[in-house]
């Protein structure tokens, strides 16, 4: 694809008093508490807008890399021997290897986002979001009151509107489900909280709590606290997967992975294919990868790629997120380069290399900005998307947040 026109269409940022504006909406109507980190504020003036003929193309390939992905966490349950290579903890192993025994989790509504970058040879992905993808206030709410400022522009799809539907397919309106998070974060209980006036609003009961609030019995959870002992229909996890073996056993958090009779979305497998280091076993599965081959650029173990000294290479923690210690030793300090250098040294297992692409930037207002399409896919059909833009190709918590809207 090297040569063909870029996907992105310029804009203009909003002036000042349509962004206060906006700022406020975002706020209020889009839980988007804290719209700052540090000074900055990191709700992007301007939409994401890509050209319809990218997004259409965009669309076919996310829907195949979560047919992929999917059927190779299924493979992959029954593949324990496998589990050692993705780097994951010791006490998740196990669990995966009781999955293997006594089968998954029941999961449902399977929601996965992929981050596209543009690309002088056309699109890559930089990682995919299997486990518990985040941003959907922000998909789900950012376009509609962004929108009327651009209306040459259409938005792409309402993920929280499809992410329900699939819900209510499984549980049907009247039920009861809990959406499972860390309290403690702003970020996540602001979109447990969209996702849950959804699901009011579409008639089922929606509970908002922390996993230590959750009993087993037989498979089956409900949700435990002084306030409210309830059955649950169905699960909602915010709740990342590695984080589960840190809880009390009586939470029964095993069940996520395995033997677990509650359906759940997203159940705890979808970690194996989460781990950055999943394309290391590729080569061993049964599963046909073509869309991963092709778009995910070249992955090794750390101890077989030149990172320290190319900068054709970047490292990357196994299971970050967010763009934490992602290694690029032009664009990171000194003092962080280092870090990363020691943890990818001495615990190899638990990072991955991969090989570097670069992407193409957009121009807003008269500056260079670089773009992140996170494309998110419900049950293998696409349902919407999250844009971020960065100063620098690095896409991490200092990027904003962006609307997605579509032109020709």
């Amino acid at each position: 694809m090297a040569g063909v026109t870029s996907p992105w269409v310029p804009v203009e940022p909003l002036a000042d008093r349509e962004f206060a504006a906006l700022r406020r909406r975002a706020v209020f109507e889009c839980d988007k508490w804290d719209p700052q980190v540090g000074d900055a504020c990191v709700i992007a003036r301007h939409p994401l807008v890509v050209r319809r003929e990218a997004w259409e193309h965009v669309v076919e390939l996310a829907e195949a890399l979560a047919r992929e992905a999917l059927a190779a966490e299924a493979e992959l349950v029954h593949r324990p021997e496998l589990h050692r290579q993705l780097g994951l903890p010791r006490a998740v192993r196990r669990a995966l290897a009781h999955a293997h025994e006594a089968g998954p989790c029941i999961g449902v509504a399977r929601i996965i986002r992929f981050d596209f970058h543009y690309t002088p040879d056309g699109w890559r992905i930089s990682e995919a979001n299997v486990d518990v993808p985040g941003g959907l206030n922000e998909a789900s709410g950012f376009p509609p009151i962004v929108a009327p400022h651009y209306p040459w522009a259409q938005t792409v799809g309402d993920p929280v509107d499809e992410y329900v539907g699939a819900l209510l397919r499984t549980i049907g309106p009247g039920g009861c489900v809990a959406l499972i998070h860390a309290t403690a974060y702003s970020d996540d209980r602001q979109m447990m909280t969209f996702i849950a006036r959804r699901l009011e609003q579409a008639g089922v009961r929606a509970i908002l709590a922390s996993p230590a609030h959750l009993r087993c019995h037989a498979g089956r959870a409900s949700v435990h606290t002084q306030q409210v002992f309830a059955p649950l229909d169905a699960i909602v996890r915010f709740f990342p997967g590695e984080w589960l073996q840190g809880l009390p056993r009586s939470t029964g958090w095993s069940h996520f992975f395995a033997a677990g009779r509650t359906p759940t979305s997203n159940p705890a497998t979808a970690l194996m294919t989460q781990s950055k280091r999943w394309p290391l076993v590729w080569d061993a599965l049964r599963t046909p990868l073509p869309t991963w081959r092709r778009l995910l650029p070249e992955t090794r173990d750390p101890r077989d790629a030149p990172w320290r000294t190319s900068d054709e290479w970047i490292v990357k923690p196994a299971l970050g997120r967010v763009g934490e210690g992602i290694g690029m030793r032009d664009l990171i300090d000194a003092k962080e380069w280092r870090s990363i250098q020691r943890g990818a040294r001495f615990w190899p297992s638990a990072w991955i290399a991969q090989r570097r692409f670069v992407m193409s930037p957009v121009m807003v207002g008269g500056v260079d900005l670089y773009p992140c399409l996170g494309v998110y896919t419900v049950d293998d059909r696409v349902a919407g998307a999250y844009g971020r833009l960065a100063r620098r190709p690095l896409i991490d918590a200092h990027a904003t947040d962006a609307a997605v809207l579509t032109a020709a």
